[in-house]
């Protein structure tokens, strides 16, 4: 116990640049405050003993503006930066070394009994306003970005925004967790690829006897790797193979980009 709560307190100094001594952080920080209530409230909770810690639980909320069931396991090192408004379920479950910002909820969806709320894997960062609910398991190193809505299994080391939360980076490396601020738009992404393609059909149906170059051949079929057709050879480049990559990103992007 006396190490974790050490991880929980030195892990502020080494997340957040505004902590200057160990007098701020104890008195200032709502997240760790937060956090010791629960961590003793989660004690009694699992010795059976009723009310006390739901009251406990309750007392913390109203100080802190973070609202934690003492039926939540926490591991080591959870930094809850400013904390208002962040609401932790029963049955969930958070790794060692996560970061949550303000107004992050891991929820449920519903009045389903038991295990009922997210499992987030080590070093996973939850930006502002995100949502996770549902039993779901949350990797290693994910990242999700500010106001994302996770409904789905998240595999470890990719990066989710969006509602519903997509998967937009996928990588093996270890995440820098204050470095959630640049997140790609993947719905920017998409759009621009759908008004190039209507820009494209557009300069066709404006001169029909003239193709435009870059446009579809009739009786070209994409695949998910190559563009096959009767008279195209399979390893053509140039437009029509980044027709093929675009369609592709926007066929990941409704089909949810893997998640």
């Amino acid at each position: 116990m006396f190490n974790t709560l050490r991880a929980d307190f030195q892990i502020i100094f080494e997340r957040d640049p505004a902590a200057r001594n160990w007098w701020e952080v104890m008195f200032c920080y709502p997240g760790l405050q937060a956090l010791l209530m629960h961590r003793l409230s989660h004690w009694l909770w699992c010795l059976g003993i009723p009310f006390i810690p739901r009251f406990m639980s309750h007392i913390g909320r109203f100080f802190t503006g973070i609202e934690i069931h003492p039926g939540a396991t926490i591991g080591e090192g959870v930094f809850i930066d400013h904390g208002m408004g962040v609401v932790i379920g029963e049955t969930a479950i958070i790794g060692n070394y996560c970061l949550i910002y303000q107004g992050v909820t891991l929820g449920g969806t519903g009045k389903e009994s038991g295990k009922r709320h997210p499992t987030l894997g080590e070093n996973v960062v939850v930006g502002a306003g995100a949502k996770v609910l549902g039993n779901l398991n949350i990797g290693q190193n994910v990242r999700i970005g500010a106001g994302s809505v996770v409904l789905r299994d998240v595999p470890a080391d990719c990066t989710v925004v969006g509602i519903p939360g997509r998967v937009v980076y996928r990588a093996g490396a270890k995440v820098d967790p204050l470095d959630h601020g640049h997140l790609p738009d993947s719905e920017a992404k998409v759009i621009r690829h759908l008004l190039d393609r209507i820009e494209a059909l557009e300069a066709q149906v404006q001169n029909p006897q003239i193709q435009p170059e870059g446009t579809i051949p009739p009786g070209d079929i994409y695949t998910d790797k190559v563009l096959v057709a009767a008279n195209v050879p399979s390893n053509r480049t140039g437009n029509n193979a980044n027709h093929c990559v675009r369609d592709r990103a926007i066929e990941e992007f409704l089909n949810g980009s893997g998640i």
